[in-house]
């Protein structure tokens, strides 16, 4: 049986000021306000999504939407889940146009965005699409990178990456990465 190890890399006061950071370079790379919306893609990039825009919205001084996207059917890795589970689709603002800031928790392969891409597209054609991650532990199997980035971490591929944000975790803010002993080999 293999030994799981936790670490703590961030804790609630370094998840607020990066995602204040975020958002600031979120703010700072909008030429027009007006035309910004933020989508937030399953379910760890909705809270986080959320903060970035009432943050962003304190700095611009306007409105900022907020939408959400299920990728879920847009995943070329699909026909590996044998129940995949279909999420919300909210996209309340057309995105023909728009600056669009695709948010998610932990960019990793680079597959979500991809399928995100795709998503979005069936809803119009953004003049712009940024991504923004808290997270972005390496490990990419596709040509993908985030414009806004929280934190780089240094992660074996097997690790994973908790992101707690209250909202939806109940208890503090913090980022963990979770190694289950081991590693990888050679």
């Amino acid at each position: 049986m293999r030994e799981t190890n936790r670490r703590r890399v961030l804790d609630a006061r370094h998840v607020r000021r990066t995602i204040r950071r975020m958002a600031s370079q979120i703010a700072e790379g909008c030429a027009d306000a007006s035309q910004l919306a933020l989508v937030a893609i399953g379910g760890g990039g909705i809270p986080l999504a959320a903060r970035l825009a009432g943050e962003v919205r304190a700095i611009l001084d306007d409105e900022v939407p907020v939408g959400i996207l299920d990728v879920t059917l847009y995943r070329d890795d699909l026909s590996y889940h044998s129940k995949p589970v279909l999420t919300e689709t909210r996209l309340d603002f057309g995105v023909d146009k728009k600056t669009i800031v695709l948010v998610d928790d932990v960019l990793f392969t680079g597959r979500t965005i991809r399928a995100a891409l795709d998503a979005l597209m069936e809803y119009g054609r953004p003049d712009i699409v940024r991504a923004a991650t808290l997270v972005d532990r390496g490990h990419r199997e596709l040509p993908v990178r985030a414009d806004y980035v929280g934190v780089w971490l240094d992660t074996v591929h097997d690790d994973a990456v908790e992101v707690n944000l209250g909202e939806t975790d109940g208890d503090e803010d913090a980022v963990y990465v979770v190694s289950s002993g081991g590693g990888d080999a050679g």
